[in-house]
């Protein structure tokens, strides 16, 4: 079985005081290894809350969700936050370095949670640096890096553990057009390599990128589209 995401009938609701909000109305949904997917959808179609799920940063209110065998709907936090850790490496927009830490140290830091050693980790991190590009930035801070070069730190740290899925949010969000380009040149050798990649944009030319692009509409999967090889770039 090559389905690194099955998700079935998956729906999430908030309350809001009285009121219950349905923000997630059924969803089914199958990702196989290696695929290259992106979601797109107006403010408050769910492709937010959908990618929380996802990332098994929430968990939905019925329905299930198997990630590479395991059944993460019914799980607890610290599961969770195992199978995050594990088999989910995250990009978002903001970068989220840690400040004080070298590129180095802000790309092994999921190896510590993983209780690898610190021979492994910076062997293993100092080889996903190589890859993003940025083998002569290693003991540089993030305020000593560019937009660009912070999110290449963000995207290898998300490499380091070998995830299931690489779950990118907006990742180029807070970049100018010519390092977003950059960025999406790196995701699409990421793919290339053999990783299963997700991202989450509104962004038509980034979207462009992915092999297949799922549009939601207030809750719904409104249109899953998947491209023939020849129109891609």
């Amino acid at each position: 079985m090559n389905n690194v995401i099955d998700i079935k009938g998956i729906t999430r609701n908030f309350q809001l005081g009285q009121e219950t909000v349905k923000v997630l109305k059924g969803i089914d949904l199958i990702i196989e290894k290696g695929e290259y997917v992106a979601f797109m959808g107006p403010s408050g179609s769910g492709k937010s809350t959908l990618m929380n799920l996802l990332g098994c940063l929430d968990t939905p209110t019925s329905g299930s969700y198997i990630l590479n065998g395991a059944d993460v709907s019914t799980m607890t936090d610290d599961q969770l936050a195992e199978i995050r850790n594990k088999e989910i490496g995250f990009v978002f927009q903001t970068f989220n370095l840690l400040p004080r830490t070298t590129a180095l140290d802000n790309v092994a830091l999921p190896m510590i949670y993983a209780g690898k050693s610190k021979t492994e980790r910076n062997e293993r991190a100092a080889e996903v640096l190589k890859n993003v590009g940025l083998a002569d930035r290693m003991d540089h801070k993030p305020n000593q890096l560019s937009g660009g070069q912070r999110q290449r730190v963000a995207v290898g740290r998300a490499l380091v553990n070998k995830p299931s899925i690489i779950l990118a949010d907006e990742p180029t969000g807070n970049l100018d057009s010519k390092t977003s380009v950059e960025i999406m040149n790196l995701f699409d050798e990421i793919h290339a390599a053999g990783n299963t990649v997700i991202l989450v944009t509104h962004e038509e030319d980034i979207a462009e990128h992915a092999h297949r692009v799922i549009r939601l509409r207030d809750g719904v999967i409104e249109k899953d589209e998947r491209k023939s090889f020849q129109n891609i770039q």
